[in-house]
Protein backbone atom coordinates (compact mmCIF):
# COMPACT_ATOMS: atom_id res chain seq x y z
CA UNK A 1 0.00 0.00 0.00
CA UNK A 2 2.88 2.39 0.80
CA UNK A 3 6.12 2.71 -1.17
CA UNK A 4 9.14 1.56 0.79
CA UNK A 5 10.94 4.89 0.56
CA UNK A 6 8.01 6.62 2.26
CA UNK A 7 7.83 4.19 5.18
CA UNK A 8 10.58 5.74 7.38
CA UNK A 9 9.16 9.28 7.19
CA UNK A 10 5.65 8.00 7.92
CA UNK A 11 6.99 6.17 10.97
CA UNK A 12 8.72 9.39 12.05
CA UNK A 13 5.56 11.49 11.77
CA UNK A 14 3.53 8.83 13.60
CA UNK A 15 6.17 8.64 16.35
CA UNK A 16 6.14 12.41 16.86
CA UNK A 17 2.33 12.45 17.14
CA UNK A 18 2.41 9.49 19.54
CA UNK A 19 5.07 11.02 21.82
CA UNK A 20 3.39 14.43 21.83
CA UNK A 21 0.01 12.91 22.69
CA UNK A 22 1.60 10.79 25.42
CA UNK A 23 3.07 13.93 26.99
CA UNK A 24 -0.27 15.69 26.65
CA UNK A 25 -2.11 12.95 28.55
CA UNK A 26 0.52 12.76 31.29
CA UNK A 27 1.26 16.42 32.00
CA UNK A 28 -1.12 19.31 32.56
CA UNK A 29 -0.49 22.16 30.15
CA UNK A 30 1.60 20.07 27.75
CA UNK A 31 -1.03 20.08 25.00
CA UNK A 32 -0.81 23.73 24.00
CA UNK A 33 0.27 25.85 21.06
CA UNK A 34 3.11 27.43 23.06
CA UNK A 35 4.67 24.08 23.96
CA UNK A 36 4.59 23.20 20.26
CA UNK A 37 6.12 26.50 19.16
CA UNK A 38 8.73 26.23 21.91
CA UNK A 39 9.99 23.09 20.16
CA UNK A 40 10.84 25.28 17.19
CA UNK A 41 12.13 28.22 19.25
CA UNK A 42 14.57 26.06 21.24
CA UNK A 43 15.71 24.00 18.24
CA UNK A 44 15.73 26.53 15.40
CA UNK A 45 19.53 26.44 15.10
CA UNK A 46 19.55 22.61 15.11
CA UNK A 47 16.86 22.53 12.42
CA UNK A 48 18.91 24.79 10.15
CA UNK A 49 22.05 22.69 10.63
CA UNK A 50 20.12 19.44 10.13
CA UNK A 51 18.68 20.70 6.83
CA UNK A 52 22.22 21.13 5.47
CA UNK A 53 23.15 17.72 6.86
CA UNK A 54 20.20 16.17 5.01
CA UNK A 55 21.67 17.14 1.65
CA UNK A 56 25.07 15.76 2.65
CA UNK A 57 23.69 12.39 3.76
CA UNK A 58 21.36 12.16 0.74
CA UNK A 59 24.45 12.58 -1.45
CA UNK A 60 26.10 9.66 0.34
CA UNK A 61 28.43 11.72 2.52
CA UNK A 62 28.70 12.95 6.10
CA UNK A 63 29.71 16.26 7.69
CA UNK A 64 31.19 16.18 11.19
CA UNK A 65 32.28 19.82 11.15
CA UNK A 66 28.86 21.45 11.59
CA UNK A 67 28.92 21.79 15.38
CA UNK A 68 32.39 23.30 15.36
CA UNK A 69 31.35 25.68 12.58
CA UNK A 70 28.43 26.86 14.72
CA UNK A 71 30.84 27.56 17.59
CA UNK A 72 33.32 29.29 15.28
CA UNK A 73 30.54 31.45 13.86
CA UNK A 74 29.57 32.60 17.36
CA UNK A 75 33.20 33.41 18.15
CA UNK A 76 33.77 35.30 14.89
CA UNK A 77 30.52 37.23 15.32
CA UNK A 78 31.29 38.17 18.92
CA UNK A 79 34.86 39.19 18.13
CA UNK A 80 34.00 41.28 15.07
CA UNK A 81 31.13 43.05 16.81
CA UNK A 82 32.44 43.57 20.34
CA UNK A 83 36.19 43.89 19.81
CA UNK A 84 36.50 45.30 16.29
CA UNK A 85 33.27 47.28 16.18
CA UNK A 86 31.91 45.88 12.92
CA UNK A 87 28.18 46.40 12.26
CA UNK A 88 25.93 43.31 12.16
CA UNK A 89 25.02 44.12 8.54
CA UNK A 90 28.64 43.34 7.64
CA UNK A 91 29.36 40.60 10.19
CA UNK A 92 26.48 38.29 9.27
CA UNK A 93 27.20 38.14 5.49
CA UNK A 94 30.91 37.61 6.23
CA UNK A 95 30.38 34.64 8.56
CA UNK A 96 27.85 33.09 6.14
CA UNK A 97 30.32 33.43 3.27
CA UNK A 98 33.08 31.95 5.43
CA UNK A 99 30.91 28.94 6.30
CA UNK A 100 30.01 28.33 2.65
CA UNK A 101 33.67 28.58 1.54
CA UNK A 102 34.75 26.27 4.37
CA UNK A 103 32.25 23.65 3.21
CA UNK A 104 33.19 24.19 -0.43
CA UNK A 105 36.83 23.52 0.40
CA UNK A 106 36.01 20.28 2.19
CA UNK A 107 33.84 19.17 -0.73
CA UNK A 108 36.66 19.84 -3.19
CA UNK A 109 39.13 17.83 -1.09
CA UNK A 110 36.65 14.95 -0.76
CA UNK A 111 36.07 14.73 -4.50
CA UNK A 112 39.38 15.59 -6.13
CA UNK A 113 41.58 13.70 -3.65
CA UNK A 114 39.07 10.85 -3.29
CA UNK A 115 39.20 10.93 0.52
CA UNK A 116 36.40 9.63 2.71
CA UNK A 117 34.06 12.44 3.87
CA UNK A 118 34.34 11.17 7.44
CA UNK A 119 38.10 11.90 7.52
CA UNK A 120 37.93 15.27 5.75
CA UNK A 121 35.07 16.63 7.84
CA UNK A 122 36.65 15.26 11.02
CA UNK A 123 39.71 17.36 10.17
CA UNK A 124 37.38 20.28 9.50
CA UNK A 125 35.78 19.75 12.90
CA UNK A 126 39.14 19.91 14.70
CA UNK A 127 40.24 22.91 12.62
CA UNK A 128 37.10 24.96 13.29
CA UNK A 129 37.03 24.09 17.00
CA UNK A 130 40.74 24.91 17.32
CA UNK A 131 40.26 28.29 15.64
CA UNK A 132 37.68 29.12 18.31
CA UNK A 133 40.34 28.86 21.00
CA UNK A 134 42.87 30.75 18.90
CA UNK A 135 40.42 33.65 18.97
CA UNK A 136 39.76 33.36 22.72
CA UNK A 137 39.54 30.74 25.42
CA UNK A 138 36.90 32.77 27.27
CA UNK A 139 33.27 33.61 26.59
CA UNK A 140 32.75 36.82 24.63
CA UNK A 141 29.41 38.41 25.57
CA UNK A 142 27.54 40.25 22.84
CA UNK A 143 26.01 43.54 23.94
CA UNK A 144 24.95 44.74 20.49
CA UNK A 145 21.44 46.25 20.26
CA UNK A 146 20.58 44.43 17.02
CA UNK A 147 21.43 41.01 18.44
CA UNK A 148 19.48 41.78 21.61
CA UNK A 149 16.47 42.84 19.56
CA UNK A 150 16.67 39.64 17.50
CA UNK A 151 16.84 37.61 20.71
CA UNK A 152 13.94 39.36 22.43
CA UNK A 153 11.51 39.97 19.56
CA UNK A 154 8.36 37.85 19.78
CA UNK A 155 5.95 37.38 16.90
CA UNK A 156 2.45 36.85 18.24
CA UNK A 157 0.35 34.03 16.82
CA UNK A 158 -3.42 33.51 16.88
CA UNK A 159 -4.43 31.81 20.12
CA UNK A 160 -1.94 33.60 22.36
CA UNK A 161 1.27 31.81 21.36
CA UNK A 162 4.39 33.36 19.89
CA UNK A 163 7.51 32.50 17.91
CA UNK A 164 10.91 34.14 17.58
CA UNK A 165 12.75 35.57 14.59
CA UNK A 166 14.95 32.47 14.66
CA UNK A 167 11.92 30.29 13.91
CA UNK A 168 11.08 32.41 10.86
CA UNK A 169 14.64 32.00 9.62
CA UNK A 170 14.56 28.24 10.22
CA UNK A 171 11.24 27.77 8.42
CA UNK A 172 12.50 29.87 5.49
CA UNK A 173 15.54 27.58 5.24
CA UNK A 174 13.26 24.52 5.30
CA UNK A 175 11.13 25.88 2.45
CA UNK A 176 14.23 26.79 0.44
CA UNK A 177 15.68 23.32 1.01
CA UNK A 178 12.46 21.59 -0.08
CA UNK A 179 12.50 23.64 -3.27
CA UNK A 180 16.18 22.88 -3.93
CA UNK A 181 15.74 19.16 -3.24
CA UNK A 182 12.67 18.50 -5.35
CA UNK A 183 12.38 21.25 -7.95
CA UNK A 184 15.93 22.00 -9.11
CA UNK A 185 18.62 20.21 -11.10
CA UNK A 186 20.94 20.51 -8.11
CA UNK A 187 18.51 18.51 -5.97
CA UNK A 188 17.99 15.81 -8.60
CA UNK A 189 21.75 15.49 -9.06
CA UNK A 190 22.22 15.17 -5.29
CA UNK A 191 19.79 12.27 -5.12
CA UNK A 192 21.38 10.65 -8.17
CA UNK A 193 24.88 10.84 -6.69
CA UNK A 194 23.64 9.36 -3.43
CA UNK A 195 22.00 6.51 -5.32
CA UNK A 196 25.12 5.69 -7.34
CA UNK A 197 28.02 8.05 -7.96
CA UNK A 198 29.45 5.79 -10.66
CA UNK A 199 26.16 5.75 -12.55
CA UNK A 200 25.93 9.52 -12.20
CA UNK A 201 29.35 9.88 -13.81
CA UNK A 202 28.35 7.57 -16.67
CA UNK A 203 25.21 9.66 -17.22
CA UNK A 204 27.34 12.79 -17.51
CA UNK A 205 26.05 14.51 -14.39
CA UNK A 206 28.27 17.23 -12.86
CA UNK A 207 29.34 15.10 -9.89
CA UNK A 208 32.27 17.29 -8.80
CA UNK A 209 30.29 20.52 -8.86
CA UNK A 210 27.29 18.97 -7.12
CA UNK A 211 29.34 17.44 -4.31
CA UNK A 212 31.15 20.71 -3.67
CA UNK A 213 27.86 22.62 -3.68
CA UNK A 214 26.34 20.10 -1.25
CA UNK A 215 29.13 20.68 1.28
CA UNK A 216 29.05 24.43 0.60
CA UNK A 217 25.32 24.42 1.38
CA UNK A 218 25.98 22.44 4.56
CA UNK A 219 28.66 24.95 5.57
CA UNK A 220 26.29 27.82 4.84
CA UNK A 221 23.56 26.21 6.95
CA UNK A 222 26.04 25.62 9.76
CA UNK A 223 27.10 29.27 9.71
CA UNK A 224 23.48 30.41 9.58
CA UNK A 225 22.72 28.06 12.47
CA UNK A 226 25.63 29.72 14.27
CA UNK A 227 24.11 33.16 13.65
CA UNK A 228 20.77 31.97 15.06
CA UNK A 229 22.57 30.33 17.98
CA UNK A 230 24.30 33.66 18.62
CA UNK A 231 20.88 35.32 18.81
CA UNK A 232 19.85 32.58 21.25
CA UNK A 233 22.93 32.75 23.52
CA UNK A 234 24.12 36.35 22.95
CA UNK A 235 27.71 35.17 23.29
CA UNK A 236 30.56 33.48 21.52
CA UNK A 237 32.33 30.54 23.14
CA UNK A 238 34.52 27.70 21.93
CA UNK A 239 32.44 25.10 23.77
CA UNK A 240 29.16 26.13 22.17
CA UNK A 241 27.38 23.38 20.18
CA UNK A 242 29.59 20.51 21.35
CA UNK A 243 28.05 17.34 19.93
CA UNK A 244 25.63 19.25 17.70
CA UNK A 245 26.86 17.33 14.64
CA UNK A 246 25.64 14.10 16.27
CA UNK A 247 22.25 15.66 17.07
CA UNK A 248 21.94 16.77 13.45
CA UNK A 249 22.85 13.32 12.10
CA UNK A 250 20.38 11.73 14.52
CA UNK A 251 17.60 14.08 13.40
CA UNK A 252 18.28 13.31 9.74
CA UNK A 253 18.33 9.54 10.26
CA UNK A 254 15.25 9.55 12.51
CA UNK A 255 13.62 11.71 9.82
CA UNK A 256 13.89 8.83 7.36
CA UNK A 257 17.00 9.68 5.35
CA UNK A 258 19.03 6.60 4.47
CA UNK A 259 22.66 6.69 5.64
CA UNK A 260 23.63 4.98 2.38
CA UNK A 261 22.32 7.99 0.45
CA UNK A 262 19.85 8.49 -2.36
CA UNK A 263 16.68 8.58 -0.22
CA UNK A 264 15.59 11.27 2.20
CA UNK A 265 13.24 14.17 2.79
CA UNK A 266 13.75 17.59 4.36
CA UNK A 267 10.26 17.36 5.88
CA UNK A 268 11.35 14.17 7.64
CA UNK A 269 14.32 15.99 9.12
CA UNK A 270 11.96 18.62 10.54
CA UNK A 271 10.05 15.91 12.41
CA UNK A 272 13.35 14.32 13.48
CA UNK A 273 14.31 17.60 15.16
CA UNK A 274 10.84 17.96 16.69
CA UNK A 275 11.05 14.44 18.14
CA UNK A 276 14.29 15.34 19.90
CA UNK A 277 12.68 18.53 21.17
CA UNK A 278 9.53 16.86 22.47
CA UNK A 279 11.57 14.20 24.30
CA UNK A 280 13.57 16.94 26.03
CA UNK A 281 10.35 18.77 26.87
CA UNK A 282 8.85 15.65 28.46
CA UNK A 283 11.97 15.20 30.57
CA UNK A 284 11.70 18.85 31.68
CA UNK A 285 8.04 18.39 32.59
CA UNK A 286 8.90 15.23 34.54
CA UNK A 287 11.39 17.17 36.62
CA UNK A 288 13.00 14.12 38.28
CA UNK A 289 14.90 12.77 35.26
CA UNK A 290 18.40 13.72 34.17
CA UNK A 291 18.76 15.52 30.83
CA UNK A 292 20.98 12.62 29.75
CA UNK A 293 17.82 10.55 29.31
CA UNK A 294 17.33 12.53 26.11
CA UNK A 295 20.54 10.99 24.76
CA UNK A 296 19.48 7.53 25.88
CA UNK A 297 16.11 7.74 24.15
CA UNK A 298 17.61 9.22 20.97
CA UNK A 299 20.19 6.42 20.95
CA UNK A 300 17.44 3.81 21.16
CA UNK A 301 15.50 5.53 18.36
CA UNK A 302 18.63 5.59 16.18
CA UNK A 303 19.10 1.85 16.62
CA UNK A 304 15.45 1.27 15.70
CA UNK A 305 15.54 3.46 12.60
CA UNK A 306 18.85 2.05 11.38
CA UNK A 307 17.41 -1.46 11.73
CA UNK A 308 14.29 -0.30 9.88
CA UNK A 309 16.44 1.08 7.06
CA UNK A 310 18.35 -2.18 6.88
CA UNK A 311 15.15 -4.22 6.68
CA UNK A 312 13.81 -1.97 3.91
CA UNK A 313 17.07 -2.27 1.93
CA UNK A 314 17.18 -6.06 2.28
CA UNK A 315 13.58 -6.45 1.14
CA UNK A 316 14.17 -4.09 -1.77
CA UNK A 317 17.22 -6.14 -2.83
CA UNK A 318 15.21 -9.37 -2.67
CA UNK A 319 12.41 -7.80 -4.73
CA UNK A 320 14.88 -6.73 -7.43
CA UNK A 321 16.46 -10.18 -7.44
CA UNK A 322 13.08 -11.80 -7.98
Amino acid sequence: MVKRQYLPILVTVALFILVFLAGSFRYTGFFSMQVLTNLLIDNAFLLIVAVGMTFVIVSGGIDLSVGSMVALTTMLSATLIEQLGWPPSLVIPCVLLFGALFGLGMGAIIHYFNIQPFIVTLAGMFLARGLCYVISINTITIDNAFYKDMAMTKIQLPGGGFISISVIIALAVVLLAIYLAHYTRFGRNTYAIGGSEQSSLLMGLPVARTKMLVYAFSGFCSALGGVVFTFYMLSGYGLHAVGLELDAIAAVVIGGTLLTGGVGYVAGTVFGVLIQGVIQTIINFEGTLSSWWTRIVIGILLFVFILLQRIINVRASKSRAV
